[in-house]
């Protein structure tokens, strides 16, 4: 019996020795992304690359340093804004010296994200890479991950958050954060029932980008906003995609209660609407009003009655979409919802939750500006 335990010690001992000369065993654990795969992504998880510049202000609500996980980015500084880039570069300089990948808006670069090698590579619904390019991916242990901040974003926007929060380990953060945006989208439901009236809205996405008309919002991304706060979209009556172009012929048709209009910093070089965060509220409307005098779009009611607002790309497809809803409510039903402010709704974001405020002129109108 002696001999029997003696060598069972000795085996122990044994494999306790093997345990200690062998490499740590990968624990790993299943995540369901917005294509409805399951995905075995690691317990612990250093590195993340993203498709989506926008991404990086996602994350920012999550971590106080969001360049710290990141492997590689797509460098779509026209996304962020070239004012908010300066600032996330300013307050973490690492973001210079990250590799690129494709963005979203271009073909999928495999052997960019390969080369970057991230434990898990975050990409976007619609597109990113291919099932084929998928599996390349996972054979060389990189985890791909879709989430979806565009295409259907009323019912994607909190499960891609919950994602991002679970593969950086800030699910507590994620909830706080949602649980805030939750809030303010119930104030807004809980004004409107069957009987609100539904004001026509066009949405002229890119304003001025180019000479003619009209690039817009149909059924899905930016279009599900008009309809939860009591809006009518004319482009959902035309397009059936998020987005499409429309003819003038058919805006001046419609003539629409309502008109807003999108625009970004960088449509300074087409004379287009210019908010966002290097912009003054002078500048941002003097492009309004310009972008507004083009030929058919000056003759539409809405222009003509003063309806006309203005407000920044940069906070549609992020969870910053909450101060664009309530923007929104506040064009299309002025009295309803003349208690919400916007304004009061990003100075808390920024306080409580932004890793870099977001700061500059995000919406504006020809009466009024913030």
């Amino acid at each position: 019996m002696t001999r029997v335990f003696r060598r069972l010690a000795s085996l122990a001992a044994s494999l306790a020795l093997m345990a200690t000369l062998l490499p740590p065993s990968t624990q790993a654990s299943e995540i369901v992304d917005m294509r409805g795969r399951t995905v075995e992504v690691p317990d612990e998880i250093d590195k993340l690359s993203i498709d989506d510049g926008r991404y990086l202000v996602a994350l920012s609500l999550l971590v106080p340093d969001p360049v710290d996980l990141l492997a590689a980015w797509p460098r779509d500084i026209n996304r962020l804004g070239r004012a908010s880039y300066e600032r996330y570069r300013e307050a973490f300089p690492a973001l210079d010296g990250l590799p690129s990948v494709a963005s979203s808006a271009d073909n999928f670069d495999i052997e960019s994200v390969l080369a970057a090698a991230p434990d898990v590579a975050v990409v976007s619904l619609g597109r990113g890479p291919t099932d084929a390019q998928v599996a390349q991916l996972q054979a060389a242990g990189i985890a791909v991950v879709f989430i979806d901040f565009f295409t259907d974003p009323l019912e994607h926007q909190s499960r891609s958050l919950r994602i991002l929060g679970r593969l950086t380990g800030h699910e507590s953060q994620a909830e706080a954060y949602l649980a805030f945006r939750r809030e303010h989208l119930e104030r807004i439901s809980a004004r409107l029932g069957d009987d609100t009236p539904a004001p026509s809205v066009f949405l002229e996405a890119h304003a001025g980008i180019t000479n003619d008309c009209c690039f817009s919002a149909g059924n899905g991304g930016v279009g599900q906003y008009i309809d939860f706060v009591g809006g009518h979209n004319i482009g959902a009556d035309v397009l059936d995609r998020a987005s499409g172009k429309l003819s003038l012929e058919y805006v001046i048709a419609s003539d629409p209660d309502v008109y807003i209009a999108t625009g970004g910093p960088d449509l300074q070089r087409s004379d287009g609407l210019v908010l966002g965060g290097e912009v003054d509220a002078a500048t941002a409307r003097e492009s309004l009003e310009r972008v507004t005098q083009r030929p058919g779009i000056a003759q539409l009611t809405a222009v003509k009655t003063g309806n006309v607002h203005g407000l920044a790309h940069q906070l549609l497809n992020s969870p910053l979409d909450i101060v664009a809803i309530e923007a929104f409510a506040r064009w299309i039903h002025p009295q309803r919802f003349a208690d919400i402010d916007p304004g009061v709704t990003l100075e808390t974001i920024n306080r409580r939750f932004l890793a870099v405020p977001y700061e500059g002129t995000g919406w504006i109108d020809l009466a009024a500006s913030r």
